[in-house]
């Protein structure tokens, strides 16, 4: 495990930089000139860049050392958020915010393929609960200081901090790192192949919708929060919701590798989002039931992934790195979505107060989907065992 947690570093900076946007958007507006709702499409451009440069660089990279496409991956991301610092104009910050977003894909995706085959089948789950919590603790501990430290000396400084950070993980990687063989090349059909995978799908499928419902509706927290309850300060609020990310992180791995019962364990999670969401905007004037509310749908969003995660390998445990890749791009797009639809819908004079309930809805319809595609694989394959995924390291790299 201590092998998996050098990855973690790196997961941590990209767990500050994805969700940190969401609290600076009205500061970025103020400077830039722009709307919030506008503003907001810098999280749609990281997150749309995310979600295409997984699959898309993973494929160009496969058959190439892993070890030189993390460290590689995570200095674009940190050299783009420098330059996101720097950037004077919304177009020139935009454009920063896309190539910030595609080093942070290519990591993610690669990071969880490598985590995965760390350590041994039966502890799998610790091992991608991990990498997840690095995310989910960059989140709780730097998101609420970032946007602290936004308010004092500006929204400029909270990007060299993020810039910082991950030249702080990037300098961690390149000395303990450890070299690692290179994946199989998995050829581009065969990754297409994936898309249209009837197991693979309505998984990913499932992936798509929560990241619309949840990561959608983060972007626009502020704003959600100051309409329905006159809030001023978000930050308790994040503080919550990340809070709750680093529980649901570090509960769901043991859970899992303990009970085995996957499904049902998202079930739960996929329940647990749209209740919180749908309940946000009538607990909101209630500051202490709408923190509880926001910690229940961080734990339930950030605990989601990992399930999932598993439950691919079960399914394609030969072809682990591309249903992965899948998998995070899912992510990622939905998230993509969620911010660009919630921006149009603002610009459009729909209140602030509806996106929870449409989010709620969404959620809602994934769970639809999982239960639908969890019965037609049960009725179709029957009982499945488990299959470990292949090691690729070799016994000797076990931590």
């Amino acid at each position: 495990m201590r092998k998996v947690l050098l990855l973690a570093l790196g997961s941590f900076a990209l767990g500050l930089d994805a969700y940190v946007m969401a609290g600076l958007l009205p500061a970025i507006a103020d400077d830039t000139g722009t709307t919030v709702a506008l503003a907001g499409q810098l999280v749609t451009a990281f997150t749309l860049a995310y979600a295409v440069s997984a699959p898309l660089f993973a494929s160009l990279l496969g058959g190439r050392r892993p070890r030189a496409a993390l460290i590689g991956s995570l200095t674009v991301f940190t050299v783009a958020n420098g330059l996101t610092a720097l950037a004077p104009g919304f177009a020139l910050l935009l454009a920063a915010r896309v190539a910030a977003g595609a080093g942070a894909g290519l990591y993610a995706a690669l990071s969880t393929a490598a985590a995965s085959t760390m350590v041994p089948a039966a502890r799998r789950g610790r091992a991608l609960a991990l990498v997840m919590g690095g995310m989910s603790t960059g989140t709780v501990l730097g998101v609420p200081l970032g946007v602290l430290l936004a308010e004092h000396t500006g929204w400029r400084a909270t990007l060299w901090l993020l810039t910082a950070l991950g030249a702080a993980a990037l300098a961690g990687l390149l000395v303990l790192l450890p070299p690692m063989p290179p994946e199989p090349q998995v050829p581009v059909r065969d990754r297409l192949a994936a898309v249209v995978d009837r197991r693979v799908a309505p998984v990913v499928g499932v992936s798509f919708l929560a990241a619309v419902a949840s990561l959608g509706l983060y972007t626009y927290l502020a704003p959600v929060l100051e309409a329905t309850g006159g809030v001023h300060s978000v930050t308790p609020y994040l503080w919550a919701w990340g809070l709750g990310g680093v529980l649901g992180s570090a509960a769901i791995g043991p859970l899992m590798d303990r009970a085995g019962r996957v499904a049902a364990l998202i079930t739960t999670v996929l329940v647990l989002v749209a209740g919180a969401e749908a309940l946000l905007p009538v607990l909101a004037p209630h500051p202490v039931a709408a923190g509880l509310a926001l910690l229940v749908w961080g734990a339930g969003g950030w605990a989601l992934q990992v399930p999932q995660q598993h439950r691919l390998l079960e399914l394609r445990p030969d072809r682990g790195p591309v249903v992965l890749a899948l998998n995070g791009s899912a992510l990622y797009l939905g998230s993509a979505v969620g911010s660009a639809v919630g921006g149009v819908a603002l610009s459009a004079g729909l209140a602030p107060r509806t996106l929870p309930w449409a989010a709620a809805a969404v959620a809602a319809l994934g769970l639809a989907g999982h239960a639908l595609a969890t019965g037609r694989a049960a009725r179709a394959d029957g009982p499945r065992p488990t299959v470990a995924l292949p090691s690729t390291l070799g016994d000797h790299e076990h931590s």
